[in-house]
């Protein structure tokens, strides 16, 4: 199978069963409450314009861009934005792809930063470059993803469970992914999360924990798994494992396609 088929597979609709997954129970979906700072400034001055105009007052999207930056002390926009410029420059700067795993960015334009996270130690990050609110052409359509390819040689006949702790930013969609192949590429058992409920992160959520539980079968080649980020935003990824579990966990995917035709009377 070609690359691009497989990551079409990859961000396609999945089948899945009721999520093994824990997530923050004392604060579910719970938002960064960290304070804005200057790099926030476009959002902080359409939240202005919108309470200005909930007052029957009414600013231009420059008014309220001069106002917030005479808030952060300094004397207009351009300035401010200068600044902000200056730190995109910095965040964008190419990130090192920890060893024995691949980057793979589908838009093939550069529109993701991946690899290890400067900032937090052992931990993996997946960012979009591109600022939502003033950007074309990065959407739900656009996804990156840190994967790993291995043999399926040690988990046939078994269950596998891949789990790690993710983190989100102003994120479209942060997930992990795992599909099983045979050795001639077709897909076997596949679950991105996309489709559950409790599945993939999205928004700004603290650091949760997201589980994908498959079969592997006796004619298993290959594995292949990874950190999945769709659209806007950044998703970070610690406390990654892979291992075979018993029976007992139930599975979170199944194979993408039916057996055979089923329910042609839409019953």
């Amino acid at each position: 199978m070609h690359d691009n088929q497989r990551f079409d597979l990859l961000v396609g609709r999945s089948v899945g069963n009721a999520s093994t997954d824990t997530h923050n129970r004392d604060r579910p979906h719970q938002e960064d409450l960290t304070m804005q700072s200057f790099l926030d400034a476009k959002t902080m001055a359409k939240t202005l314009r919108q309470a200005m105009a909930e007052r029957k007052v009414e600013l231009s999207h420059s008014e309220a861009l001069e106002i917030v930056a005479q808030q952060f002390g300094v004397a207009n926009w351009n300035i401010l934005a200068a600044r902000i410029g200056a730190v995109a420059d910095t965040d964008c700067a190419a990130l090192e792809v920890p060893v024995n795993w691949l980057a793979n960015d589908n838009t093939g334009r550069g529109l993701y930063r991946m690899g290890l996270d400067p900032s937090e130690p052992r931990t993996a990050l997946i960012a979009c470059t591109r600022d939502r609110a003033v950007s074309v052409g990065a959407g739900e359509e656009d996804f990156a993803t840190l994967m790993q390819s291995i043999s399926a040689e040690a988990y046939r006949g078994k269950r596998v469970r891949l789990t790690a702790t993710l983190r989100t930013e102003d994120a479209d969609a942060g997930s992990l992914w795992l599909r099983v192949d045979d050795a001639a590429g077709a897909v076997l058992a596949f679950d991105n999360m996309m489709e559950r409920k409790a599945g993939a992160l999205r928004g700004t959520i603290d650091w949760t924990v997201r589980t994908i539980v498959l079969d592997v079968p006796t004619t298993a080649a290959s594995i292949h798994y990874g950190i999945l980020l769709h659209g806007f935003g950044n998703v970070r990824a610690r406390d990654v494992a892979v291992e075979a579990v018993t029976a007992a966990v139930a599975t979170t995917g199944d194979r993408p396609h039916l057996e055979g035709p089923s329910n042609l009377g839409f019953n």
